[in-house]
């Protein structure tokens, strides 16, 4: 593998010192970029893309190619582990990801099988192969996997929910048969990043998306557990390097010390969680990644090149910040605003080491 010119976000990640704060976006190879549109036209829907490694390396580019970005993030998708389980994922215009065969039984649970990676999810690992080999060192390259909870929500659901009924229903009234599930996603999830970890990945994050939306109680006994699980069996050295894992709880601010307690290197904030009174109760334990909120790339570039500054104060001197948005950047936004973002970031940030 080439030596890796850039490192500033693996060593951040890690709490060591760099010029500059790195930054990276969620969701920055998307649908706000023309670009990308075009390549998932060409591939004809959205798993199409996903499932040809070719095409996913290109769109994984793209944002590189436009922006000095510190990180490449592998292009897929959170649910392509309950689609390589057997639950049949396809998407719906204007609905989201829906699954033909949702998990409602002890007999549906029970017939989950753990994928074979290297099998039934080789075109993602075949995607990381060919990403490292075309970034040839320029920038790492994260990968990255749902969470159980957030999996076995859109397994139970069927899809998207505003209510998450069927699955709290599940959590609620057969919590045993909840944590079977949930103990099988965590199996095949760490399977899963290690794979990828071997196939290429640099540094993995984990998208706990709804767990935000669990009771302190339900969080730690139903989300958090089942990530420590993951953790615990994760890859964390790899080509003679560690491979730092972020960990992202969409609305999870209140939990950061539990979070941090897992043994992660990184915790991933949106934008309700004030950056340094989380950083003041993590103290030197884990780095933070994050946490402007997206829709201030509707704003002016020098509003936004405001917000920047704000939150690099708000976090301070020193090492262990990786900047990022709270979460993915938004399909509307004017791809000229997220060139400003970042480099804001380089700029404004230099004064905040050395």
């Amino acid at each position: 593998m080439a030596e890796l010119k850039n490192d500033r976000f693996l060593r951040a990640l890690l709490r060591e010192p760099v010029d500059i704060t790195p930054v990276w976006m969620m969701r920055q190879a998307g649908r706000y970029l023309p670009e990308y549109r075009a390549t998932r036209e060409r591939a004809g829907s959205f798993m199409d893309l996903c499932m040809n490694p070719d095409l996913a390396c290109e769109v994984t580019l793209q944002p590189l190619e436009r922006y000095p970005l510190d990180a490449a993030i592998l292009f897929s998708d959170i649910l392509t582990v309950p689609d390589a389980m057997g639950l049949k994922l396809r998407f719906a215009t204007g609905e989201g990801p829906i699954f033909d065969k949702p998990v409602r039984t002890a007999a549906d649970v029970e017939a989950l099988p753990i994928p074979d990676p290297e099998h039934e999810l080789k075109y993602v690992m075949d995607a990381v192969r060919t990403i490292r080999k075309a970034l040839d060192g320029s920038v790492p390259l994260i990968g990255f996997s749902g969470s159980p909870w957030t999996l076995a929500t859109y397994m139970v659901e069927g899809g998207s929910s505003k209510e998450y009924g069927k699955v709290k229903g599940m959590m609620f009234d057969r919590p045993d048969l909840m944590h079977r599930l949930l103990d099988t996603t965590a199996r095949a999830v760490t399977e899963y990043l290690n794979a990828q970890i071997a196939a290429g990945a640099q540094a993995v994050q984990i998208f706990d998306t709804w767990g935000g939306m669990l009771t302190p109680r339900d969080y730690r006994e139903f989300s958090l557990r089942y990530m420590q699980q993951i953790v615990d069996g994760l890859t964390r050295e790899s080509e003679g390097r560690k491979v730092p894992v972020i960990l992202f709880t969409k609305g999870g601010g209140q939990w950061l010390e539990a979070m941090a307690d897992t043994g992660v290197d990184a915790l991933g904030l949106d934008w309700t969680t004030d950056l340094s009174e989380a950083r003041r109760r993590v103290g030197n334990r884990v780095a933070l990644q994050g946490n402007m909120d997206p829709t201030v790339l509707y704003a002016s570039p020098q509003r936004i090149r405001a917000e920047v500054a704000a939150v690099l104060a708000s976090y301070g001197k020193g090492e262990g910040h990786v900047f990022n948005l709270g979460h993915g950047i938004h399909q509307h936004i004017d791809p000229a605003n997220a060139g400003a973002f970042i480099d804001a970031v380089h700029e404004l940030s230099l004064a905040y080491h050395g």
